[in-house]
């Protein structure tokens, strides 16, 4: 950390300490927060009118991970990683967890996928076709067992189906082949993997989805037992809709079993996290800081035009900082004001903390850590293209880079 982010941090502190801030107990709650990145992230991506990948693109499941290395270096806090079976099959599952534990991280949730398979074209766990059913299942029984060679703790379920027309299917019978194919799905989970249920309110059926709400991934979970939980995705919910309001009631009922973290401006954009709403991005972490354990944190968004490296980079940095902003909340006056009916006394106290210039906070807390005070700018300025962006290109033949 250089001396004027040390000089603005000593600022900071004093000015927090003034406030009856414990600014200790904060970087410690800081310090403790972890991320967890996807493997998709750091691949190609693009959107249905084409895709720009850069050079140095990683090309195997073990490239990314070198990558997500990379962001843990730069952060400090992101050592898990997710992967999407089938994008990261490999032959052997035990050389993937020694590769990752060889970079110092771990294997995060495990990702089926049930929207590829053109056997999926009227679902997969609620197909009408017994035989679909069938297969969708073993897939997830399939990812099952990779969880348990990963030692992963986590099976991350989302749900594509649904119909895109009144009087395609049956609702109701839609549902219960889905609870008929998830208990069996869960009764196989090792009794350290949990669940997580995601849903998404459109897209790709545009009439009606399985799982279009917090309420009906919680319904799901409910009737499968204490290690189901709902996963809210940022990303998946209909404009104006009050997450942080669902965060709370899933946090209090003890069924929030993590985020995906993206942001958007009109439908499932996977953009930056705080991007574009960094408000609401605290008032869901004001929620998070109540709790004595934070929820699974993992970011998925689809990087078509940033550095991909950079950019999450950069979502980490805004979860960070979000994450901060919360932690400075007076919680005393708040309940104060709320129980005096002082309506706009407790809407400031929000306000004051989210107007707080965090940044030397964070800087310190990853500092501390062992990683870089400023991660984007020292990966702009850092050799990540010559230990690695470079050897690949040249591997694929391809040219230019960062920098060229």
């Amino acid at each position: 950390m250089d001396d004027t982010t040390r000089t603005d941090y000593e600022r900071l502190a004093g000015r927090l300490g003034e406030r009856g801030v414990d600014v200790a107990a904060v970087e410690r709650r800081l310090a403790e927060h972890r991320v967890e990145t996807p493997s998709w992230g750091y691949a190609n991506a693009g959107t249905r009118f084409g895709s720009f990948p850069p050079a140095g693109l990683p090309t195997t499941t073990f490239e990314k991970f070198e990558d997500a290395a990379e962001v843990n270096r730069l952060t400090g806090v992101a050592p898990f990683v997710a992967v999407h079976i089938p994008w990261d099959a490999v032959d052997d599952y035990a050389e993937l967890r020694e590769h990752a534990a060889g970079l110092g991280l771990r294997i995060g949730t495990v990702n089926p996928n049930l929207f590829q398979d053109p056997r999926y074209r009227l679902g997969s766990l609620t197909h009408p076709d017994a035989s679909v059913r069938r297969a969708a299942t073993d897939h997830m029984l399939e990812c099952v067992e990779i969880a348990r060679e990963l030692h992963s703790d986590g099976l991350s379920l989302w749900l594509p189906d649904g119909t895109n027309y009144p009087g395609q299917d049956s609702f109701v019978a839609r549902r219960r082949r889905l609870h008929e194919c998830l208990v069996e799905v869960y009764a196989a989970l090792p009794e350290e993997v949990e669940l997580l249920i995601e849903y998404k309110l459109f897209e790709p059926a545009f009439y009606a989805t399985d799982l279009a709400d917090w309420g009906s991934s919680l319904l799901t979970a409910q009737r499968l037992g204490p290690r189901a939980k709902v996963l809210v995705d940022l990303g998946h919910h209909a404009q104006g809709v009050n997450i942080e309001q669902i965060v709370a009631f899933l946090a209090d009922d003890g069924r929030l079993g993590g985020f995906h973290f993206n942001n958007r401006k009109y439908a499932d954009d996977d953009l930056i996290v705080g991007s574009v709403n960094p408000f609401e991005l605290f008032l869901i972490y004001g929620e998070l800081a109540t709790q004595p354990t934070l929820p699974r944190l993992t970011i998925d968004q689809a990087h078509v035009i940033e550095q991909k490296i950079e950019a999450m980079v950069l979502s980490i940095v805004n979860l960070q900082e979000a994450f901060a902003k919360a932690l400075l909340v007076d919680r005393v006056a708040l309940a104060e004001r709320q129980g005096a009916g002082d309506v706009l006394g407790a809407h400031e106290l929000l306000l004051d903390a989210y107007r707080t210039d965090v940044r030397p906070l964070c800087a310190k807390v990853r500092d501390e850590l062992g990683a870089e005070a400023d991660p984007v700018a020292a990966f702009r300025s850092g050799d990540w293209w010559e230990r690695l962006g470079s050897r690949r290109s040249a591997a694929a033949g391809t040219t230019g880079g960062l920098g060229a």
